[in-house]
């Protein structure tokens, strides 16, 4: 009989301790610690696969091969991942409830039809999944599905099977015969997914591991489960539009810059392969309050719609409300705009909306915000084919921005005829490149002079 004993672990980074403590000296977290059942018994290596010695070797005698890649069907992933999926690589995809990972990854492993694929489930019966398969209108003879949430049957299946791709839905349901606590604790889901990263290295077969996310939008789980991995995906959308971006958040085998975008739709994720013609409004006539910006999520350029709306104050103290950007900056944008160009939005209401539930970080938008609170407050429209991309400082001039080329080019492809950019970014620019016309910028000034 095996003595059992409990520890105390923490939530956030997975330190254990005798007793229970109120801050966690790893991480320095309060009130992380769990109370868990720990049996104390040695076991071996998992039944499920084999594991060699290893020997140290000189660095000079080692042979550096490129990394072997599997190319998935699904373009957006591909890209996300660096160029395909590595040999023995651990993913884990990470989102809230709801938001579409199980859909997305049985769609990929229904996709991969010269590939044999193990689905394994802990949640879902195999007559759920199949009722989703049917939905995808995708179909894989060589896709298992596998009802498990034992660590050890999944090895024990996985050499059976052998297959070239296996994904677990989701990591917080597996459970090893090591640990005697409950599906989901700390040490559980430490345990298990050492015992699934080890089984991949070996067999050289990438593994994919759905995770849960807390309210915080962390994944769920201790803080070593992101370290362990090779690469850390986060799924993410706004639940009243139809788009969902995958981010890469960590990657030892490509950049972690590069984001996917895909639609929602009845029939699965469809690829958005170009979302700047989404974004952007297909209008019939001219409004007021409505200008693009080039910018860049990642890597990726597109053009995005900005929308502002400034009318007077109706209650005395003026609203400041922003969907998508940051409301903060948006009031630093309307402060010089007031002290710089003379314009008293003080008095006014100011509203702003990012086109397609989108969040925008990036300071190239500065300049296409700056150009719809204009157009709205004067209520003249500004041309369709008119696009922006620069920052604005304090001073009210106009700063220069990142990867000008790839913007530029973004806005030319899309047939637009104009570009505003900051004078800053014309060194080293060869403008002869470019069919669209550049305009160039060095305060706000200039920039009502040319449009208004």
């Amino acid at each position: 009989m095996a003595k059992v004993k409990t520890k105390y672990f923490c939530q956030n980074c997975g330190y254990q301790s005798a007793q229970w403590i109120g801050k966690c000296p790893e991480c320095n977290e309060w009130n992380t610690f769990v109370e868990e059942v720990v049996s104390t018994k040695k076991e071996t290596h998992s039944k499920g696969a084999v594991y060699a010695k290893q020997k140290p070797q000189l660095i000079n005698n080692i042979e550096s091969n490129n990394v072997s890649r599997i190319i998935l069907e699904d373009k957006e992933f591909n890209r996300v991942l660096g160029g395909g999926v590595v040999l023995g690589s651990v993913t884990l995809v990470g989102g809230e409830p709801g938001i579409g990972k199980s859909t997305l990854l049985l769609q990929i492993a229904l996709q991969m039809k010269k590939h044999k694929v193990l689905y394994v489930s802990g949640e879902e019966s195999a007559e759920q999944i199949k009722m989703r398969a049917e939905r995808l209108h995708n179909d894989n003879d060589d896709c298992y599905i596998l009802n498990e949430t034992s660590t050890e049957e999944i090895l024990r299946h996985v050499k059976e099977v052998k297959p070239s791709f296996v994904v677990i839905d989701s990591i917080q349901t597996i459970v090893t015969e090591k640990i005697t606590s409950s599906a989901g604790s700390v040490s559980q889901i430490r345990e298990s997914t050492s015992e699934l990263l080890q089984m991949a290295k070996y067999n050289n077969i990438p593994v994919f591991l759905i995770g849960h996310i807390t309210k915080e939008g962390h994944i769920a789980g201790p803080k070593i489960l992101e370290h362990m991995v090779d690469t850390v995906l986060q799924f993410e959308g706004d639940r009243n539009y139809g788009y969902r971006i995958l981010r890469s958040i960590k990657n030892r085998f490509g950049s972690t810059s590069e984001l996917g975008i895909y639609e929602m739709r009845n029939t699965g994720m469809r690829e958005v392969n170009n979302p700047s013609e989404i974004l952007i409004t297909q209008r019939q006539e001219d409004l007021s309050g409505i200008s693009v910006a080039a910018t860049l999520e990642g890597m990726r350029p597109m053009l995005i719609e900005v929308q502002a709306l400034v009318s007077s104050a109706a209650y005395g103290t003026p609203q400041r409300s922003t969907t998508g950007f940051d409301t903060r900056r948006l009031n630093m944008l309307l402060a010089v705009l007031e002290k710089r160009s003379g314009f008293k939005l003080g008095v006014k209401d100011v509203f702003l909306n990012i086109a397609g539930g989108l969040k925008v970080d990036d300071p190239a938008i500065d300049l296409a915000v700056v150009a719809s609170v204009l157009s709205s407050s004067l209520d003249i429209a500004i041309n369709q084919k008119y696009c922006f991309a620069a920052e604005v400082g304090l001073s009210g001039e106009i700063r220069s921005v990142n990867k000008i080329e790839q913007r530029i080019s973004e806005a030319e492809k899309l047939g637009f005829e104009k570009i505003f950019i900051s004078k800053y970014n014309t060194k080293g620019l060869d403008v002869s490149r470019f069919s669209i016309d550049i305009v160039v910028l060095s305060k706000i000034q200039d920039l009502y002079y040319q449009l208004f």
